[in-house]
């Protein structure tokens, strides 16, 4: 079920996953996160979004790959679960655009995405995220994106 927060719940909820890297809450007050399943792994101070594999993210059925607009959701996703984590935010940030570059059909197997911020700003941030397979050389898909954090 989706809980409505008012702004000062909302920044209560960032605050206490900061506070006990618990991000369980977050995942739940974002409904498409839950539908996603995504889950977070912290490796050292890198934070690893994951995918887990899932039919239902099946786009081709032929080869078989994951759908376009689900690894694209997911890449959005982990740049804005890296927003709350890192940047002071009262509101959730809100996208610009995002240009995504698929790189090679995603196999429905668990996929990995880790976002880095590449130019933080009092409005406006500019990301960039890389999702992967198995190896992390060989990425599926990279993105740039904006996101409104104020």
């Amino acid at each position: 079920m989706t809980q409505i927060l008012t702004a000062e719940e909302f920044v209560a909820t960032i605050e206490q996953a900061k506070a006990t890297a618990d991000w369980n809450h977050i995942f739940g007050i974002i409904p498409y996160f839950t539908f996603l399943g995504l889950k977070l792994e912290m490796r050292g101070e890198q934070m690893i979004c994951v995918l887990p594999a899932d039919k239902k993210f099946i786009g081709n059925p032929t080869l078989p790959a994951l759908h376009g607009g689900v690894v694209g959701a997911f890449m959005e996703s982990t740049a804005l679960v890296h927003l709350l984590k890192t940047q002071e935010v009262t509101r959730l940030p809100k996208i610009i655009n995002i240009t995504i570059e698929y790189l090679r059909s995603a196999k429905p197997v668990e996929t990995y995405a880790e976002a880095i911020i590449t130019k933080p700003g009092r409005r406006i941030a500019n990301m960039r995220i890389e999702a992967w397979q198995g190896n992390r050389d060989k990425p599926v898909a990279a993105a740039h994106a904006n996101f409104l954090v104020s």
